[in-house]
């Protein structure tokens, strides 16, 4: 791994260290700077010329100014002569804006993509898109990655005899669908509408979830809004209690609040490709850094990604016991 040079912006520095652990190298240094005019400048430490260059910055608040500190580093791989400069963005926050649904509103998941390639950015790493389409607003190729084969990690061993996967929203019951083949258990969905940012309103539950177990699955949680909505609704239809995962665990607002004290949840699981929130020692966090230290290995020496989606996806095969690589094992 000669060839490879890993930088990390400020926006989660542990993540990039665990996945330069995996990979066998050292991160490489960055100096960010702010002028007195607020201007922000970007300088790799580290010979980038003819050398494959990863930069390592999920889209997590301060989302405007960590999305300007990777476009900088970005530009300046290039202007130092980088062979291929990868954007490794475990959490792209602008995938939420992937739809026109209301009069002359902004695209900003398709602008942010274009800004990334404009930089310089050759390829694109992330993880859990918040919309499958969202991978066609990028002009570069996207390898885009999935959790739930270390999120359903977390699961075996434990008693699953009374469980039953729950999505929130019908958007997501294919992965949903997915991670309870994994599992072996069976599926249930809300019937989901978005009032605002942080309100929603789940009409119904689709499926049985009477005296089960609920292992609630979403890509994201935010205010945990949806969590608070979706909770309600299956206690009406008699499940005793959930198990909240996630791969995005942003807890924005009152998230941790919420989720922390609400007698309804026994455990809460997300993974490290945000920062996770201080003084919830309760939370359990599954790493995800060996998954994009894979990817990144196999980017760098031209072999497949896809095959990491070998038992996860069925797609690609039918579901295994645990993912098909040794840096797991």
């Amino acid at each position: 791994m000669k060839d490879v040079v890993v930088f990390s912006g400020s926006a989660h520095p542990a993540l990039a260290d665990r996945i330069c652990a995996h990979l066998g190298v050292t991160r490489s240094p960055v100096d960010i700077k702010r002028f007195s005019n607020d201007c922000l400048q970007a300088q790799l430490l580290e010979n980038c010329r003819l050398r494959d260059v990863y930069l390592v910055q999920p889209l997590v608040p301060p989302t405007q100014e960590h999305l300007m500190e990777l476009l900088l580093m970005i530009d300046a791989a290039r202007g130092a002569s980088a062979a291929q400069i990868t954007a490794v963005m475990p959490h792209y926050a602008y995938a939420r804006s992937d739809k026109k649904d209301a009069s002359r509103i902004s695209l900003g998941g398709r602008l942010v993509a274009d800004m990334i390639g404009t930089a310089g950015a050759d390829r694109v790493l992330t993880m859990a898109l918040h919309a499958p389409q969202v991978h066609g607003f990028f002009s570069m190729p996207v390898d885009h990655l999935t959790a739930i084969g270390v999120l359903a990690d977390h699961f075996r061993g434990s008693d699953l005899s009374d469980r039953v996967v729950v999505s929130p929203d019908l958007g997501n019951a294919k992965v949903a669908s997915q991670f309870a083949r994994l599992l072996g258990l069976p599926v249930a969905a809300g019937s989901k509408r978005r009032i605002s940012d942080d309100e929603v309103v789940i009409d119904s539950i689709v499926g049985d979830v009477a005296g089960r177990r609920a292992i609630i699955l979403d890509d994201e949680i935010a205010t945990g809004g949806s969590m608070l909505e979706l909770m309600d609704r299956l206690r009406d239809a008699g499940a005793t209690d959930a198990t909240v995962v996630c791969t995005h665990g942003l807890f924005a607002g009152k998230a941790v609040e919420r989720l922390r004290g609400h007698p309804f949840v026994t455990e809460v699981v997300t993974t490290d490709t945000v920062p996770p929130p201080v003084g919830w020692p309760e939370l359990r966090v599954r790493s995800v850094a060996a998954l994009f230290a894979e990817a990144i290995d196999r980017i760098h020496h031209g072999r497949s990604v896809s095959s990491l989606f070998e038992g996860v996806d069925p797609t690609y095969a039918p579901p295994q016991a645990r993912l098909p690589f040794e840096t797991l094992a």
